[in-house]
């Protein structure tokens, strides 16, 4: 049974998530705020967590960052807010979801099950893939991608783009493909996610941002001079 730690200060929303998560089999552990969470993943290993950023005590951001110092487990942050601002912020900590509030717990369930699902298909005993272009050096296998020679830390839906991307590089891809690809389900509202990612993305990438080309008005194609796996 996958294990779920919800965090926020709203009994009633821990109330519906608990009840919808519960449903699809999970095993629910509730917070009610990030230094609460923080505690318990120091006691405890969880497969997703779900947090609420506006808390007492300690909002979700710290919280996230305190947790990220011992454990890697995939977070979807809770905000009543959609500014552009807190999508980053939250990207750069490392999450892999962020949903804004008021939000239909279907929908909270679905991206659950890509988080859980995605942690779980990793492929073990498999031969390296390895691409590169003059500086830029990606392990698909190992997940690791380094940038002159230095290794470049990427969120999971980082990795997870770039790859996409690389592995179809040459085409140009719709803006609706590359999320349905890479977030893995039928995406409610505004495509600012993507285009937050492949913001981060190009500042990850430093001067070989160059092979991220936008495509107005369809949406990006990845183009490198001296491609090999």
């Amino acid at each position: 049974m996958d294990r779920i730690l919800v965090v926020d200060d709203e009994e009633k929303i821990r109330a519906i998530i608990r009840k919808y998560g519960e449903f699809e089999g999970y095993g629910i552990v509730e917070a009610e705020n990030g230094k609460e969470a923080v505690a318990l993943c120091r006691e405890q290993e969880f497969d997703v967590i779900i947090m609420d950023i506006m808390m007492p005590d300690m909002d979700g951001f710290s919280a996230c960052s305190e947790i990220r110092k011992i454990r890697k487990t995939p977070v979807i942050m809770l905000s009543a807010r959609g500014e552009e601002y807190d999508r980053i912020h939250g990207f750069e900590l490392g999450i892999d979801d962020y949903v804004v509030k008021p939000f239909s717990p279907r929908e909270l369930m679905m991206r659950v099950k890509v988080v859980t699902g995605r942690n779980r298909n990793v492929d073990e005993g498999k031969e390296h893939e390895i691409f590169e272009a003059e500086g830029l050096r990606i392990d698909f296998t190992g997940r690791i991608v380094s940038v002159d020679g230095e290794r470049v830390e990427l969120s999971p839906k980082e990795y997870e783009l770039l790859f996409y991307l690389v592995s179809n590089r040459g085409i140009a891809l719709r803006r609706e493909t590359l999320i349905s690809e890479v977030w893995g389900y039928d995406y409610y509202g505004d495509d600012r996610t993507l285009d937050t990612h492949v913001k981060l993305l190009r500042s990850r990438l430093g001067e070989y941002r160059k092979f991220l080309v936008t495509l107005r008005g369809v949406g990006y194609r990845f183009e490198a001079g001296e491609n090999q796996y």
